[in-house]
């Protein structure tokens, strides 16, 4: 029986796009695995030096996120995601290059790791304010379901062949892959035809730090971007304290090797999976407003499982898996709606912008939250360490019941409707 394919399944330009992040979103996987394994087994780094490497990688957000959204909102925004491609090709083939000259050091990485993230903060923003003029306001939901769909893939998937590669090429050569996979990216970003629309002129701009301050105010003075913004930084806040010392509670409190951790979030990369797909469906069910309200709030009450496990010791492993799937579940369902909403309320001009705000409150987030849970661990203990993180990420919903949200279930309609993007490709 022939299957009939509708929506954006028949938008050539959104295939493209969406198989373009499908391949990178794999090999970024690959270097995320790879790029310690490199300082820990082929440089013998300290605990303190891999340290210094993720947060090189993490740092780009926070000191140029904001610029990036401006910078982003002044150009044509699919050049910009081909250039970073390009720029993060380039500079990751220097540490097979370094390594086959017998040149690789920690400095190298340092170096790698920070320019790598600097263009991935440019692409990201770019990406997220470019979905909206290539699938239109009403394909945003859809689009961003099956973009975070395969990003849950990548998360399952890319660890296990990240290792695989690593074995079988060393982890310098396998950053080899996650090169490739950014020309690849840049190719079938090249092939697309949409039109965006044309950027301010030069003239008619103000200044770089009046745009930023521009896009702080529209996400501060907009209720409905006020409370999805608020709403993000509460839950990283927490979520990044519980994830501090969760990897350490499986396997010291409930005695897990290293498979079964990484099946339990392989367990939490198919949830994630299955909520980017129910994104849409349950939407149009039950409005965007209900929608959003009532994910976030099953995110929260789910992740009660975690503190049953720690009341709880006998049915430990059981619910910290159930947790993990729904969770995942709910967070997508979501993400997928949020992201979709923020676009549809913002306009084209300032898409970066607040994109950029909103990543760079979201993030920001992370390693507050990972101090927080470290020092949590070591003054009240790893499970209820656990028990703090998942009550804070459960009354982050507050935020979305304080806002227009609560009262309309479809929230479009609660203020101005935005003006269509124009250069929609069929």
């Amino acid at each position: 029986m022939r299957v009939r394919r509708t929506g954006l399944w028949l938008h050539r330009d959104f295939l493209r796009f969406w198989a373009a992040q499908s391949v990178s979103q794999v090999g970024t996987q690959v270097s995320m695995l790879a790029l310690p394994l490199i300082a820990a087994l082929t440089l013998d780094a300290s605990p303190f030096e891999v340290g210094v490497l993720a947060a090189a990688g993490q740092a780009p957000m926070l000191l140029v996120g904001l610029f990036a959204g401006a910078w982003v909102d002044r150009r044509h925004r699919r050049p910009v995601m081909m250039l970073a491609d390009l720029g993060r090709a380039g500079v990751l083939l220097a540490i097979p290059i370094a390594a086959a000259l017998d040149l690789l050091g920690m400095g190298l990485l340092y170096v790698v790791a920070f320019v790598a993230g600097t263009l991935t903060v440019f692409f990201d923003v770019s990406y997220l304010s470019y979905v909206p003029t290539l699938v239109g306001r009403n394909g945003l939901v859809e689009a961003n379901g099956k973009l975070e769909a395969t990003a849950s893939v990548a998360q399952v998937t890319g660890p296990g062949l990240g290792g695989l590669l690593v074995a079988l090429l060393t982890a310098p050569f396998a950053i080899l892959v996650d090169a490739a996979s950014f020309l690849v990216s840049a190719l079938f970003l090249s092939r697309i035809r949409t039109t965006e629309p044309p950027p301010a002129p030069a003239h008619e701009r103000p200044g770089v730090l009046h745009e930023i301050r521009e896009g702080l105010r529209h996400v501060g003075h907009e209720p409905i971007l006020r409370s999805l913004v608020g709403c993000s930084a509460v839950t990283n806040l927490f979520g990044y304290a519980f994830l501090a010392v969760y990897v350490l509670y499986m396997a010291q409190e409930l005695g897990l090797g290293s498979a079964a951790i990484g099946l339990v979030f392989a367990t939490g990369g198919v949830g994630a999976f299955v909520g980017a797909m129910l994104a849409g469906p349950v939407a149009r069910r039950f409005g965007t407003g209900w929608t959003l309200i009532g994910a976030q709030f099953g995110f929260g009450f789910t992740g009660m499982f975690v503190p049953l496990a720690v009341l709880v010791p006998r049915f430990a492993l059981p619910c910290v898996v159930a947790s993990e799937f729904l969770q995942w579940l709910m967070f997508l369902i979501y993400v997928v709606n949020a992201i979709s909403l923020r676009q549809r309320l913002t306009d084209h001009r300032i898409q970066g912008r607040v994109n950029a705000t909103f990543t760079t409150v979201a993030r920001g987030m992370q390693p507050l939250g990972s101090l927080l849970g470290g020092w949590l661990g070591s003054r009240i203990g790893l499970p209820w360490t656990l028990v703090a993180g998942e009550a804070g990420m459960f009354v982050a919903f507050a935020w979305l019941l304080a806002s227009p949200l609560r009262r309309r279930g479809e929230v479009v309609s609660v203020i101005e409707p935005v003006e269509e993007a124009v250069g929609i490709a069929a």
